[in-house]
């Protein structure tokens, strides 16, 4: 397979990943499925926006590039028809490092999410507090009582992050295939040839 087709195929599959590390994330806005009574109701690291920005936004610039790879201008330049080509697969390798980053973010934010747990009322002081230590509730589900309301908060806020962290995991393995797949054209060209090389 091409490099450029390659990068292509990671591209389709990092745009509906964006896309839904974006909804996650909106989701996450509204504990328990429902509108918050007030902004501080809602979980901090939801306010850091690793789905959306880390997992979304600059997901969507890799994404892009990578789906143009294989239809990359490469009629050459300075006598050589593969440097197009090579330069465009260097660029990619620029934008997956880019994707690295925003799903590494996406993911330390919600593995950090996970292991502080959700922002919910509780009846130790009637308010909003997090009443979980290190993570001790993903062992223990007595204690999700503890949370009173939003209904149901603990396995929404479980269900979303972990949603996040498992897309911001593949993120980063993609973006890290494509900075291989582009180092590769970069040094030794892209195999279908330059100016309508076939597939």
């Amino acid at each position: 397979m091409c490099s450029g087709s390659f990068a292509r195929c990671l591209g389709i599959t990092l745009i509906p990943l964006a896309i839904l590390c974006v909804l996650c994330n909106i989701l996450l806005f509204f504990p328990g499925g429902k509108p918050a009574a007030k902004n501080e109701n809602i979980t901090d690291e939801v306010w850091y926006f690793g789905g959306i920005l880390g997992s979304g936004v600059l997901m969507i610039f890799p994404a892009l590039v990578f789906l143009g790879m294989k239809n990359n201008d490469c009629c050459g330049c300075c006598g050589n028809e593969s440097c197009g080509k090579r330069f465009a697969m260097f660029f990619s390798v620029i934008f997956a490092g880019v994707g690295l980053l925003g799903a590494g973010y996406s993911f330390i934010v919600s593995a950090a999410a996970i292991n502080r747990g959700p922002k919910c009322l509780t009846l130790i002081n009637g308010s909003y507090v997090y009443p979980f230590v290190d993570g001790n509730y993903l062992r223990n589900h007595t204690l999700w009582e503890l949370c009173l309301e939003p209904s149901g908060i603990v396995t929404w806020h479980l269900t979303l992050f972990s949603m996040l962290l498992i897309m911001g995991l593949v993120q980063v393995v993609l973006c890290g295939f494509q900075v291989i797949n582009g180092l590769i054209g970069t040094v030794c060209g892209d195999c279908c040839g330059c100016c309508g090389g076939g597939d």
